[in-house]
């Protein structure tokens, strides 16, 4: 077996066990976080970020640049010319992936104030926000190709909410610092005010249109010999990063599980996703949209990148550690979310 042939075979397991692999990964981060810490902790000099000081430019950092500099080498221009046939459904899907679970939470803020624990409620409060916050998941438009979706509306909502980035996470954030309380409604105005922008361009913004201008000075026959290469490593990266992010948290957690604070997480996140999606398609009901926009909007609004919302709370809310668990919990169920939505509203119509 050649070499190009065991690298499309490791590649082609990893993503077929993709979510098992996933879990494995969390309870790996559980039971055994020494390793995830030792990388974690990792520091490959300093960077003085606005709002979030002197930061040491850890390695978790340059993992989410590299998973953003692999996302950009993938959106290509030709793909993103179709846009222009339907620029009303592309703003359209940006504008309600940020406004609809924002509104959302504020609509039923009042209803989860009546949780007996005020602590663990902001808990669940910053995470939602570090999950809402964040740009659309590359990893959406993948699951977009898979049920035959637009891939350039899908490649435009994830370039369009990841150069914007910058601009709206704040926003987010501040609406979330005014529904939480004390130190985490301080630390969401503080990160928001000066701390995200720097952070966002460095880790995010930057990377992936390197990743685009190298994608269009290789070329894309270049690209597309080096695509089954970066794939692996895409994967490979993706399983570390989660997993040494997720070690600040979940030793904890599995040490001392409070169950139905985990459970009020699992119901807030599947919750919160099951409207994302659904918003999808009610905006492809409104503009008329087939079939392969819907399911374009669908993964889109429904997955966001909550790997660069695990590294900024690594970085500037280490002393929160538990408001990563609705982002952990939100990657499980983003995942399993699309790939009900991929089979019983796309596949089932083969």
């Amino acid at each position: 077996m050649s070499q190009a042939s065991k690298i499309h075979a490791v590649t082609h397991f990893i993503h077929k066990y993709f979510l098992p692999l996933l879990i494995a990964s969390y309870v790996l981060a559980g039971v055994a976080p020494g390793f995830g810490a030792f990388l974690r902790g990792m520091s490959l000099g300093a960077v003085d970020l606005p709002g979030i000081g002197k930061t040491n430019f850890s390695l978790s950092m340059l993992m989410l640049s590299f998973l953003l500099f692999n996302a950009g080498l993938g959106i290509r221009a030709k793909e993103l010319i179709n846009l222009k046939k339907k620029p009303y459904v592309l703003l359209a899907g940006f504008l309600a992936n940020i406004i609809i679970p924002v509104v959302l939470i504020i609509a039923v803020r009042g209803l989860i104030g009546l949780w007996h624990n005020p602590d663990e409620l902001d808990n669940l409060l910053v995470g939602l926000a570090l999950i809402i916050a964040m740009p659309i998941a590359g990893s959406s438009a993948t699951w977009t190709q898979n049920a035959n979706g637009n891939l350039s509306l899908s490649l435009g909502l994830v370039l369009l909410s990841t150069v914007l980035s910058p601009l709206t996470t704040p926003v987010v954030l501040h609406i979330f610092g005014f529904m939480t309380s004390g130190d985490y409604s301080e630390d969401l105005h503080e990160i928001a005010q000066q701390g995200t922008n720097a952070f966002l361009c460095l880790t995010v913004v930057i990377p992936s249109l390197a990743g685009m201008l190298a994608s269009f000075l290789l070329g894309e026959n270049n690209t597309q010999k080096l695509k089954p290469y970066l794939k692996l490593a895409n994967f490979l990266v993706l399983l570390t990063l989660n997993y040494s992010n997720a070690t600040n948290s979940l030793p904890a957690a599995f040490k001392n599980p409070d169950w139905d604070f985990l459970l009020f997480i699992l119901v807030m996140t599947g919750f919160v996703c099951s409207v994302a999606f659904g918003a999808g398609y009610y905006i492809s009901r409104v503009f008329h949209a087939n079939t392969s926009d819907k399911a374009a909007l669908m993964f889109s609004l429904g997955m966001n990148n909550n790997g660069t919302g695990l590294v900024l709370a690594a970085t500037a809310l280490a002393d929160h550690p538990a408001v990563m668990l609705p982002m952990i919990f939100y990657t499980l169920v983003q995942q399993v979310t699309a790939a009900i939505v991929d089979w019983k509203v796309f596949k089932s119509k083969d």
